[in-house]
């Protein structure tokens, strides 16, 4: 990687703007009137949320050993995706470069940003060729490449992330909305040593607050204001925050779902074995399987008509559905009509 100067990768007008700032959240009062805002003085959620999110930030900061400086906090990582691409990439000159097949979001978010979308087609064990991304960061130049490990839909975590980080001249985005379920290292130690580097996590999955909408992006100080520079002011509202905030005071309680989740891997994939309608069950570290069938159509058709909703990934993953790990009665409803499926 070349020398990293961040001002030659965002859009001028970015660093020109001004962020909105609550003078009420960037100033300490013990016994404040409050008549700033023109909020209702009454009911529960009259008053405006902090629009810093500081509870919350300095939460995440202890439970991941990183400045709370360095914390952006999104209404989920849909919103942080949205607000990257908009500090950095110039509407109908920049592009973003992502991983095929990955997770959607990040080509519909340049799209609307007017944005091109290069893709990096993954081979047959769903890897990044090296030699492929060296050759085309080289030929479009893109401003922000988007790697998700553990990969949405395909499950698996990329081998060896940082030749990736350290050879893309732009912004590296690794997005972990998994990392919980794969007993990888989090690409956020390796903050301090790549400026380039913002790492998305969200507490949709593993922590089971997909209602709550709050995703997180770790980077350096200097990315963190740009993107607090261009978010809504009080983007996330004060349920969620205090929930999550809850949520994270109980942490033994999401290890010991995590650990089921991952005892439901386990049993599910002892299940498959024996359910001849499958022709292949893809390695996951995720909470999700990327599965091939002889018939992709039918079983598809199926679940459906048994209600038991899933991902058809096919025709961009040829006879693939991807199907969520619930809990056991879901479990188990699942292989009672896989297995009705070999009759069709």
């Amino acid at each position: 990687m070349k020398e990293f100067n961040i001002n030659s990768l965002v859009r001028k007008n970015i660093l020109e703007l001004q962020p909105y700032i609550s003078f009420r959240d960037h100033n300490e009062f013990e016994n404040a009137v409050l008549l700033d805002a023109n909020e209702s003085p009454f009911g529960e959620l009259s008053r405006y949320p902090d629009s810093t999110q500081k509870k919350l930030k300095q939460k995440l900061s202890e439970i991941k050993n990183i400045s709370a400086n360095q914390i952006a906090v999104g209404n989920g990582s849909d919103e942080l995706i949205d607000l990257i691409i908009k500090v950095f990439c110039e509407p109908k000159k920049d592009s973003i470069l992502m991983m095929n097949p990955s997770f959607a979001m990040f080509g519909f978010y340049a799209s609307i940003n007017e944005n091109k979308v290069i893709k990096l087609d993954l081979n047959a064990d769903f890897e990044i060729v090296k030699d492929d991304f060296i050759r085309i960061s080289k030929d479009f130049k893109s401003k922000v490449f988007f790697l998700c490990s553990p990969n949405n839909p395909t499950g698996n975590s990329i081998k060896d992330i940082e030749f990736y980080i350290k050879n893309f001249n732009g912004i590296m985005v690794v997005d972990e909305a998994y990392i919980e379920f794969s007993g990888e290292k989090s690409c956020i130690e390796l903050l301090e040593k790549y400026p380039n580097l913002i790492v998305l996590q969200t507490f949709s999955k593993a922590w089971g607050m997909a209602g709550a909408r709050v995703g997180m992006a770790y980077s350096s100080e200097e990315i963190i204001r740009l993107i607090n520079t261009v978010k809504a002011p009080y983007n996330v509202n004060s349920l969620s925050s205090n929930k999550v905030i809850e949520l994270i005071d109980k942490q033994e309680n999401v290890k010991q779902n995590i650990e089921s989740i991952l005892n439901e891997i386990s049993w599910l994939e002892n299940e498959f074995q024996s359910v001849n309608c499958i022709k292949k069950v893809y390695p996951t570290d995720a909470n999700f399987f990327l599965i091939e069938f002889e018939d992709v159509e039918k079983v598809y058709e199926k679940l459906l008509e048994k209600e038991i909703l899933t991902s058809k990934r096919s025709p961009q993953i040829p006879n693939c559905i991807r199907i969520n790990v619930g809990n056991r009665e879901e479990n188990i409803q699942l292989i009672n009509v896989l297995n009705q499926c070999e009759t069709l």
